[in-house]
């Protein structure tokens, strides 16, 4: 996984990405640089929201033990 930082900071790299896909400032030697980066911004996002999702499914039940018990 790349090193992305913190979830805010990623997504605002993305964001600088994709803008400059949208207004034109990538140059063809910069492309493919740009392109990796942001895969790996996305897939390590992803990586995030799966284990986030997976400890979220696991602490549910446990959450609903304790409401039922109150």
């Amino acid at each position: 996984m790349s090193d992305i930082g913190d979830w805010k900071e990623a997504s605002n790299e993305l964001d600088a990405i994709v803008s400059s896909f949208d207004e034109g400032e990538v140059s063809v030697d910069d492309l493919f640089v740009k392109l990796e980066r942001a895969t790996a911004i996305i897939e390590a996002l992803e990586a995030r929201l799966d284990a986030t999702r997976a400890r979220v499914d696991e602490l549910a039940p446990r959450l609903g033990k304790v409401a039922d018990a109150q």
